[in-house]
This record gives structure tokens, C-alpha cells and sequence, in this order.
């Protein structure tokens, strides 16, 4: 019986040790906004206050546009995510685009609110604060259903409208990245507010893309680094406490320009959610990219710019 006790009692260490090992491994604390501002903050980023939070913007292309382009992006990727297109449109279009609250180095809300209400209100302020009356609006996923309400709720401000992979039907995901299914979790995504092991984030990008080839070590540096942010690990577990309610009749009733991009190989909002969108807003042009995941703008920006830059008559 001693004998046994003693095996059981290593083999209780051993796994102590382990785990504490595992921990130590995947330590991974909150960075500071001035940490992460020399590699993903450089020119031309700005930061600018709005509803209590600093900012992180950029504005590019001609002053003197009109009607500005402006990008929302998804949940937990920042305004990185439309690099290629970005570099492309600033030639003959101003372009905004920023970080939500809750993601990249914008961080999280004072009042934690992310409902859509919120997000939409936000968007509003950001372009009252830039001083922009109207403009083109596009959004991925998350980004996209911001986009639309923004579309619904604001009809004298948004001239055309992008739908890429957009949230706004009930949807049955045929795979949900990791990272998003451990921020639902209680009690482990707690845990998660101090170790991220760069698995998890590899492994969860690898899941958003069609062709996971064309995923580079800088792209999972960029999540990863953006994730660390102080408090942005705790905004997502709270962003998914929120209800997100679909409005189908919301969609139905938009009246304006709409062009819908879709990756044939969206496992977490599949395809059919594309033609849904396309059958409720009148006048909708849907583009799907067979080989493309979840966020094709971002996978291949140069193949999704073309019915883009047809769309916002762009040369």
C-alpha cells in the first residue's frame, strides 16, 4: 500500500510539474500599446480619441474624394486585414480604415459594450470625428454586419455597400476556429487571459483560410502580437457574451448599390449565407471565390480586388 501511495504521489508531481511547465511555456502577458506600436503602428497610422478610446486609424488616398471608402473588419483581426486592397484603391480613393473596439491596438471599451448597436454608434462617431459626411462602406464577417445595420441605420450616410463573408443570418458553421471556441468557454477563457500558446492562433487563422499556403509567419506574428493587446483577450470573451440578432427584414428593406464576396470554402459562415443576401437586397451582386476561405479579401487580395474596383468605379 506505501508503494502505491509513493507511485501515486510521483505521479500526482509529474503532472504538476507538467502542467507548470506548460504553463510556463505559453506565459504570455498583456502588452502595452507602446509595445506593439513599433511593428504594427507605423506610418501611416494615427490614433485619435473617440467615445473614450484612442483610436488606432489610418486614412490614405486623396483628400479631395468625396465619398470615402471605409473598411470594418471582422472579429479579432484589425485593420491590417485589408493591406491589399488598401494598397491598391488609395491610388484614386480615399480610404479609411480602423480598429473596432475590442481588437487590435483600439482595445476595449470603456463601458464593454459590443453589441451591434454599439459598433454601429461607433462607426458614426469615427466618421463625425473625421469629418466625413458619406462614404462607400465594406466589412468582413463581424465588420459586414456592422456594415449593413450601419447601412439600414444610416441610409443618408452610406453610398454603396461590400458584404464580405458577412454575419447576418443564423449560420451553421461547419468548423469554428479554436480561439473562438475556447473565448466562449467559461473558466478556461479565463486562464486564456494569461497564457496563449501561438498554436492556438496559427491553428485558428489556418481555419479562416480556403488555401492555409498562402499564410505566412508575419500573418500569425500580426494576430498573435494584435490578440496580447491589454485587454483584448478579455473584450473577446465579452463580445461573445453579446447577442447577436439576425434581422432579416432589416436586410430585405436595404435600398442602395450592394456588391456581396464570398470564399467558396467559408467553413464558419458557409456559402449559403451569401445567397441569401444576394436573394434579400434588391438589386445585389454576388461573387464567389471557390477556392477562398472565410476572409478571401485578406487571402487574396489581388483576385477579389477586380469586381471591387468595378463596383466603386475605380480605374
Amino acid at each position: 500500500m506505501k508503494i502505491l501511495m509513493r507511485l501515486l504521489g510521483v505521479m500526482v508531481l509529474a503532472i504538476l510539474v507538467f502542467v507548470l511547465a506548460g504553463l510556463m511555456a505559453t506565459w504570455a502577458p498583456d502588452r502595452t500599446v507602446q509595445q506593439l506600436s513599433a511593428r504594427w503602428a507605423q506610418a501611416p497610422s494615427q490614433f485619435v480619441e473617440v467615445n473614450g478610446m484612442q483610436v488606432h486609424f489610418r486614412d490614405e488616398g486623396p483628400r479631395d474624394d468625396p465619398v470615402p471608402v471605409v473598411l470594418l473588419h471582422g472579429t479579432a483581426a484589425s485593420l491590417h486585414t485589408w493591406d491589399g486592397w488598401v494598397e491598391d484603391l488609395k491610388s484614386q480613393r480615399r480610404v479609411i480604415r480602423f480598429d473596432l473596439p475590442g481588437f487590435g491596438l483600439t482595445g476595449p471599451s470603456p463601458i464593454q459594450d459590443y453589441s451591434i448597436p454599439a459598433y454601429v454608434k461607433f462607426v458614426a462617431a469615427m466618421m463625425d470625428k473625421l469629418g466625413v459626411k458619406k462614404f462607400d462602406l465594406a466589412g468582413n464577417s463581424l465588420g459586414g454586419q456592422i456594415a449593413w445595420q450601419c447601412a439600414y441605420a444610416m441610409p443618408e450616410r452610406v453610398g454603396k455597400l461590400v458584404l464580405v463573408d458577412s454575419a447576418g443570418y443564423p449560420m451553421q458553421s461547419v468548423s469554428v476556429p479554436v480561439g473562438f471556441r475556447i473565448a466562449r468557454m467559461p473558466g478556461v477563457k479565463n486562464i486564456m487571459e494569461y497564457v496563449l500558446p501561438r498554436g492556438i492562433v496559427a491553428a485558428s487563422v489556418r481555419n479562416l483560410y480556403g488555401e492555409p499556403e498562402r499564410i505566412t509567419p508575419e500573418l500569425i506574428d500580426r494576430y498573435y502580437d494584435l490578440t496580447l493587446r491589454e485587454g483584448n483577450r478579455k473584450a473577446l470573451g465579452k463580445r461573445f457574451e453579446q447577442v447577436v440578432n439576425s434581422d432579416s427584414e432589416k436586410i430585405k428593406s436595404l435600398k442602395l448599390p450592394t456588391l456581396i464576396i464570398w470564399g467558396g470554402k467559408d467553413r464558419l459562415i458557409p456559402p449559403e449565407n451569401a445567397l441569401r443576401f444576394e436573394a434579400d437586397i434588391a438589386g445585389a451582386r454576388l461573387v464567389m471565390f471557390e477556392g477562398l476561405g472565410h476572409v478571401p479579401h485578406e487571402e487574396n487580395a489581388q483576385a477579389t480586388l477586380k469586381p471591387v474596383r468595378d463596383f466603386l468605379n475605380v480605374k
